[in-house]
């Protein structure tokens, strides 16, 4: 609905537009200064991962082991944020340039690779040397076996390529949780007066 309203706003203002459809955004700057910071329980799966991890969660359930997948579990296309913020100073430069095809394109932002639930867990397991205290779920309503991107338009059109992999997706993000918990330390032990 929102892209039909974009479309049509450019139809009618003659202005031109991208469109840039995120598959599942994970990760953190890898210089851990900035990150994902989700308020109350994650409903993602990254951040779930890495707060389990860390002990703000107990235990995680991974929702759902027998779909007809590799593992039994759903597949995602996580992408990372360095990746994405990359795409975004393509796009701008190719309507800087007055590169469109069209008034308004869309482009798919994903890493093209559809990733388990179970292998994003043992790509973390992998990364961080921790062992992820998980459950097998069930099935979660709503919840789609697999969804990944087709990214070759936006590898073609803007030549964006995605650099990071799934470790580093997990191994910024758990920079990130470890940064959090040290700086929720250090708060927490401090009189409450600014310095």
């Amino acid at each position: 609905m929102s892209e039909q309203i974009v479309n049509e706003f450019t139809k009618s203002s003659g202005m031109q537009c991208i469109i840039l459809r995120y598959f599942n955004p994970a990760g953190a700057h890898p210089s851990a200064i900035i990150g994902e910071m989700p308020l109350g329980k994650p409903q993602n799966l990254v951040p779930g991962i890495t707060q389990t991890a860390i002990g703000r969660i107990e235990k995680m359930s991974v929702h759902g082991s027998d779909y007809p997948t590799r593992d039994g579990s759903c597949i995602r296309d996580y992408i990372h944020v360095c990746d994405l913020a990359h795409a975004h100073t393509l796009a701008l430069k190719y309507l800087k340039d007055g590169s469109n095809a069209d008034q308004c394109e869309v482009f798919n932002l994903g890493s093209g690779n559809g990733v388990s639930v179970l292998e994003a867990i043992q790509s973390f397991e992998k990364v961080s040397g921790q062992k992820l205290n998980y459950e097998l779920g069930p099935r979660r309503p709503g919840d789609v076996v697999a969804i990944y991107a087709n990214n070759d338009l936006a590898r073609s059109v803007l030549g964006w390529d995605p650099a990071y992999t799934l470790d580093d997706i997990m191994s910024t993000a758990w920079k990130w949780e470890q940064r959090l918990k040290a700086d929720e330390t250090v708060f927490s032990n401090q009189s409450g007066e600014l310095n």
